[in-house]
């Protein structure tokens, strides 16, 4: 049996029917495509699913602590360091100093329960099947050098060439493993029929948001989602709504209040959304009744500065009695973005940080706001993806900004002056590589420095409980 073409973004409810040339290429896109593409999709309802792949016998969702594969993990440096300098960090209050230089480390920082968790159970999954074929249906997790050790460890990455996604390579038992960041309700569907082994490393944080969303749909309501519309996690979260707009900003989501109240040109708001919302979506009859969900990586405040624009707005438009009639409101932010979030609050707070590193893929949406916090505090502050954005002998720092652009930055430091640098890391950033920058960091500043001796400082931190 093949993959039948499908929209990564369709929904189970409403769902326009559409026909492929290429019946036979998954196609996995962001809204945009979807919603404009030719594809073939059926209903499917994202809830009984969902249930239901646990009843195949061929489906995880659980890692098992395989030793074998943490020791792998360990020897790769895509776990929590232990023994390295982060780990000694840790046992220090989170300071370190080295010559003129003294590192401050904040609070939350670096990789989350749930990223920690997918790259385990990747790991675990081919030291299951050694001998089968394993499949990413996306990255793993946004982080250049832990996506690279799956391919060195022959786990194929699914990469969309533009085109969408081809899965006709991919056979009945195969196996394919979701990402953190979760698969669309047609994916999860599509490989249920193909009959391979489906391993589900989905952060359990985003599978609450598709709670959220499921609960709007099962109670007639539209889903606002705060998000990027191309993002892979926004992406599979509007599988699971009926009826969804994303607005990935306070202005475009005062936009859609402003229309709620007041009406509006309907034309102009298919348009301003054309990339972000349900096929059919009509404005005028699908913003009356809403509740709000959220990528878990956007920024915390202004998730909840759109709650309560929103639920201003709909208190103004039908008064407090009628509020719950018509406006919907769950709990789905992410506890590990909101501590490194506010960990890096108070870092930027501290009058004796001089920069700020930030550590994290450059595709990565937590980290890039973790960037825009440092950037809004007016703190210089360089965000790589690597250590190897670093150059040590010209002193010279190839960084990204919060909304895109790379620059170069000759002289970002100044060897023999003292300085307090203070550095975080994005939740899909293994610690090693925080580690491999400030190696980097105190060779600027010192060319002899030959790196920090391991010392094992005990286990790694706890993990935050699941929710």
């Amino acid at each position: 049996m093949q993959l039948k073409a499908f929209s990564g973004a369709q929904s189970r409810v409403g769902a326009s029917t559409r026909r492929s040339t290429k019946p036979s290429r998954c196609v996995v896109l962001p809204v945009a495509q979807a919603v404009a593409g030719t594809t073939e999709t059926n209903v499917v309802d994202g809830r009984t699913l969902r249930r239901s792949l646990n009843q195949t016998g061929r489906y995880v969702r659980q890692p098992t602590n395989d030793p074998v594969s943490q020791s792998k993990m360990d020897e790769h440096g895509v776990g929590y360091s232990t023994s390295g300098l982060v780990a000694q960090m840790r046992t220090q209050g989170n300071l370190w100093k080295e010559g003129p230089v003294t590192i401050k480390l904040a609070k939350a920082y670096g990789y989350c329960w749930g990223v920690e968790r997918a790259v385990r159970m990747a790991y675990e999954a081919r030291q299951a099947h050694p001998e089968k074929k394993l499949f990413v249906t996306n990255e793993i997790i946004h982080n250049p050098e832990v996506n690279q050790r799956l391919k060195e460890m022959n786990i194929e990455i699914v990469e969309d060439d533009g085109k969408g996604k081809d899965y006709t390579k991919i056979q009945g038992g195969d196996v394919v493993i979701f990402p953190a960041f979760g698969a669309t309700v047609q994916e999860l569907s599509d490989f249920k029929s193909k009959g391979v082994q489906m391993v589900d490393t989905t952060c359990p944080w985003v599978a609450k948001v598709w709670n959220s969303v499921d609960t709007h749909t099962r109670k007639s309501f539209t889903s606002v989602i705060h998000g990027k519309y191309s993002h892979e996690e926004t992406i599979a979260t509007a599988s699971f709504a009926s009826n969804y707009v994303i607005v990935k900003d306070l202005k475009e989501s005062q936009y859609v209040c402003d229309y709620i109240l007041n009406g509006g040109n309907r034309e102009e708001f298919l348009a301003k959304f054309s990339n972000a919302m349900s096929a059919g979506f009509d404005p005028d009859t699908m913003l009356q009744r809403v509740g709000l969900a959220n990528q878990t990586t956007m920024l915390k405040g202004e998730t909840e500065a759109i709650g309560k624009m929103l639920e201003k707005t709909m208190m103004t438009k039908y008064g407090p009695a009628k509020l719950n009639e018509h406006f919907l409101l769950m709990e789905t932010i992410c506890d590990a973005t909101q501590e490194r979030q506010d960990a890096l609050y108070d870092m930027v707070a501290d009058p004796e940080i001089d920069l700020m590193i930030v550590v994290g893929g450059f595709n990565s949406s937590n980290t890039s706001h973790l960037q825009e916090i440092a950037e809004h505090k007016g703190l210089a502050s360089f965000w790589v993806d690597s250590a190897g954005r670093i150059d040590v002998d010209s002193n010279t720092i190839l960084h990204k900004l919060a909304h895109g652009e790379l620059k170069e930055t000759k002289a970002w430091l100044t060897p023999g002056e003292p300085v307090t640098i203070g550095i975080t890391s994005g939740a899909s950033t293994p610690d090693r590589a925080v580690e491999e920058v400030l190696h980097k960091v105190f060779k600027i500043y010192d060319p002899n420095f030959g790196g920090v001796a391991p010392k094992f400082v005990g286990a790694a931190p706890a993990h935050e409980e699941e929710h």
